[in-house]
């Protein structure tokens, strides 16, 4: 399949998982639009960088905005943006409920309503989750009830929208990752974290990114949660 003219857009963009998706969308010839609150801009022809927090509308409707100003279309938009934080059920506070939710869920209402809206008027599309493996296999060691409840939801709305927009031209994916090499991780953290994957190692941003170009080529998949954990959801170990 041919990606000559398509563009995506990619929220978290400026570091970790999100970087790598910007690469490799790049090196398969897309045009690109990378959101985040710190993304610096890009001297780039292809890339456009849009600064700003992806939970408030009008950043997300300036997202869009701009990959129709500047390009012309949106093929493919990936929710990458999101935030991660362990603790105890009962230790979680009201302002660790309103960030996680605002950036995990709203951050992809809002920008996914602007992109789908466009898709729907050129009859294709494609949006890709990236939610966590987490939502399939809790562990005991790793308190994350609001990781479970909002990326949970973005598997759960993945399969929904699949089939809502089925017969109109758009796809709607996920990929699952485990616990992937990036900067969140500390390098002493590393060997503890690798034991959390039966493959007893961590996962490499360029698997993930991997995963999303496979599904963006795939054009006979869609309501699919690709998972990429080193086997952590086939169960215990």
């Amino acid at each position: 399949m041919s990606t000559e003219g398509k563009v995506a857009i990619i929220t978290g963009a400026s570091q970790g998982i999100g970087a790598g998706l910007v690469d490799g969308f790049l090196g398969k010839g897309y045009r690109v639009v990378a959101n985040s609150r710190s993304i610096k801009p890009s001297g780039k022809a292809d890339l456009v960088a849009v600064n700003g927090d992806i939970t408030d509308p009008q950043v997300a409707k300036r997202v869009v905005a701009t990959a129709i100003e500047r390009f012309g279309r949106v093929d493919t938009l990936i929710n990458n943006a999101g935030i991660f934080v362990s603790k105890p059920f009962i230790e979680y506070t009201a302002e660790d409920f309103a960030n996680v939710m605002s950036v995990n869920v709203a951050g992809f209402f809002h920008v996914s309503q602007q992109a789908a809206a466009r898709m729907l008027s050129q009859r294709s599309g494609h949006i890709v989750n990236i939610t966590t493996t987490l939502v399939d296999q809790p562990m005991t060691g790793v308190p994350a009830a609001m990781a479970s409840l909002t990326k949970g939801g973005l598997d759960a709305v993945t399969r929904s929208l699949a089939i809502e927009y089925a017969d109109r031209g758009i796809r709607v994916n996920a990929v699952s990752p485990g616990i992937i090499k990036t900067p969140m991780h500390k390098p002493e953290t590393h060997e503890f974290l690798a034991k959390l994957h039966p493959m007893q190692r961590l996962g490499e941003v360029k698997e993930i990114v991997d995963a999303v170009l496979y599904l963006d080529n795939a054009g006979f998949v869609t309501g699919e949660v690709l998972r990429v954990d080193g086997g952590q959801h086939a169960g215990r170990w």
